[in-house]
C-alpha cells in the first residue's frame, strides 16, 4: 500500500516538476519581452501556450532518463537536493544535445562563438527547476516508503 501511495506522489510531482520547468523556459525564451505584456489576451495566450509547449517537450525529451533517475534514487534512496538538481539538468542537458538542438553559428573574425550557447544554458537552468521541484515534493522523501532503514532514526 505504501508503494502505490508513492507511485501517486512521483507521478504528481513529476506533473508539477514538468509544469515548472515548462513556466522557467517560457520565462527564459520571452524573458525580454515579458514587461511588454499588456492586457491583451491575445500575449498571455502566447504565453502560457509557450509554457505548456515547453512542458510537453520537456517529457518528450527527458521520458525515459528521467524514469530511470526516479527508479535510482528511489532504490538507493538518493535525498539530496544538489544531486536531483544536478541530474535535472544534465537529463535536460543530453535531451538538448541528443536532439539535434544545436544551434550553427557563421563563422566571423569579430564574435568568436561562446562555448557554452545561450539555449543549453536555458536547458540547464530548466532542468535544475525541474530537479528542485521534484526534490521538493518527492526526492526528499526518497525510499521511505520501504520503512524502516539501516541507521535511520525512528
Amino acid at each position: 500500500m505504501a508503494l502505490l501511495g508513492r507511485i501517486i506522489v512521483i507521478l504528481f510531482a513529476l506533473f508539477m516538476a514538468t509544469a515548472a520547468a515548462g513556466i522557467a523556459a517560457a520565462i527564459a525564451l520571452l524573458g525580454a519581452e515579458l514587461h511588454m505584456l499588456g492586457a491583451d489576451p491575445v500575449e498571455h495566450v502566447f504565453f502560457w501556450g509557450t509554457a505548456a509547449f515547453a512542458s510537453g517537450a520537456t517529457v518528450i525529451v527527458g521520458f525515459l532518463p528521467i524514469l530511470i533517475a526516479v527508479v535510482l534514487a528511489e532504490a538507493f534512496s538518493i535525498r539530496s537536493l544538489l544531486i536531483q538538481a544536478a541530474a535535472g539538468a544534465a537529463i535536460l542537458l543530453l535531451g538538448y544535445y541528443s536532439a539535434g538542438f544545436i544551434g550553427t553559428y557563421e563563422e566571423s573574425i569579430d564574435h568568436p562563438p561562446p562555448p557554452i550557447s545561450r539555449e543549453a544554458e536555458i536547458a540547464a537552468a530548466v532542468g535544475v527547476v525541474f530537479g528542485f521541484t521534484y526534490w521538493l515534493i518527492a526526492g526528499r522523501n526518497a525510499g521511505r516508503w520501504r520503512g524502516n532503514e539501516r541507521g535511520a532514526v525512528t
